[in-house]
């Protein structure tokens, strides 16, 4: 029996589970989750009913000799290791009031965005690791990470740049109401990147699309506004989206930039089922055509990377590359709208 079948077996042993669940007790890339899921259904070793799965009978016979001890994951800081503090609940609440007007989450840029409990998380983090100072500079802001951080009042300056108009123009609008140390504006990885921009920040924070091309035009301009040897990319990357031959191409990409990676945490952000968030367009995504049923469950989650560059930072794509579609879509793409 593979890891993955085990993943699944032992998650019901305790009854039925819902099969967005089942899919976060497991770590195969969705489309791979989906071809264990009916094989074990031709198997007749589990059941579904109206998206809860049970084990039949035969199934709890095969998995007699193994063994779930419940919920083994920290309950005060969702298992990330990382509880919000009474400094940065404080911020959590200025958070919240700001963006609670944010735009929705649109499916042309298959944009989602992660819990304000999430995000605080990760500014908790990054002022940890001692670069919350400094000039940061966000690839992509659908978190709006760059408003959280900028409450704390430590950065130096924070630049924004995104595709999507009407996010940069909430940004700016913030930062001029509140009086924030921001700046965003509209660009596309897939264009030239700005001379007036490269090596004047001292880390960058990204959320990429997870295809290798994308991956590659996202690093590329994140890594080209790095000031040297020192500076630091923080950014999140799914096993759902991205299989272990993915991660492969991922490291390797990191290590040809002359980065190593310091620090790795698994399922750091969960991205909430909230009503302008992704779920919105959940029918548009092949996990949710293919089950059949909607999602219950707050299932998908990202681990969050941080690298830092040991060499001179090393972009692997310099000017104009159009690729389109590529950036966002290839065969792992299940939890991207098609």
């Amino acid at each position: 029996m593979d890891r993955i079948k085990r993943q699944i077996l032992q998650a019901l042993l305790v009854g039925e589970v819902s099969v967005y669940e089942l899919i976060d007790r497991q770590d195969a890339s969705l489309n791979e989750f989906f071809e264990v899921f009916k094989e074990l259904l031709r198997e007749n070793i589990i059941e579904v009913d109206r998206g809860k799965v049970k084990l039949t009978k035969s199934g709890r016979e095969i998995a007699k000799n193994l063994r779930n001890f419940g919920n083994y994951c920290c309950i005060n800081c969702e298992g990330t290791g990382y509880v919000i503090n009474k400094h940065f609940s404080e911020i959590l609440r200025r958070y919240r009031e700001i963006v609670k007007n944010r735009p929705e989450a649109v499916d042309v840029y298959d944009q989602g965005f992660i819990s304000p409990e999430g995000i605080i998380r990760r500014v908790e983090f990054i002022h940890e690791r001692g670069d919350l100072y400094g000039k940061i500079f966000v690839v992509g802001d659908d978190d709006l990470f760059s408003i959280a951080a900028a409450l704390t009042d430590l950065p130096e300056k924070i630049f924004v740049v995104d595709i999507d108009e009407r996010l940069v123009n909430f940004i700016n609008n913030a930062a001029k109401e509140y009086g924030l140390r921001i700046e965003a504006m509209v660009y596309d990885v897939q264009q030239a990147f700005p001379e007036e921009l490269r090596r004047k920040f001292d880390i960058f924070v990204t959320d990429p699309v997870e295809t290798i091309p994308g991956l590659k035009l996202f690093f590329s301009r994140a890594v080209s506004t790095l000031k040297g040897v020192g500076s630091a990319g923080y950014f999140g990357i799914t096993t759902l989206e991205a299989s272990r031959r993915k991660w492969y191409e991922i490291e390797k990409m990191i290590y040809d930039m002359g980065f190593v990676i310091t620090d790795m945490i698994r399922k750091f952000s969960v991205y909430p089922d909230d009503e302008r968030n992704f779920f919105t367009f959940q029918e548009k995504l092949p996990i949710v055509k293919n089950l059949g049923v909607k999602s219950d469950y707050p299932w998908y989650k990202s681990t969050f990377f941080r690298i830092e560059a040991v060499k001179d930072p090393k972009p692997l794509v310099e000017g104009e590359m159009k690729i389109d579609e590529e950036v966002y879509k290839d065969e792992e793409s299940w939890a991207t709208p098609y």
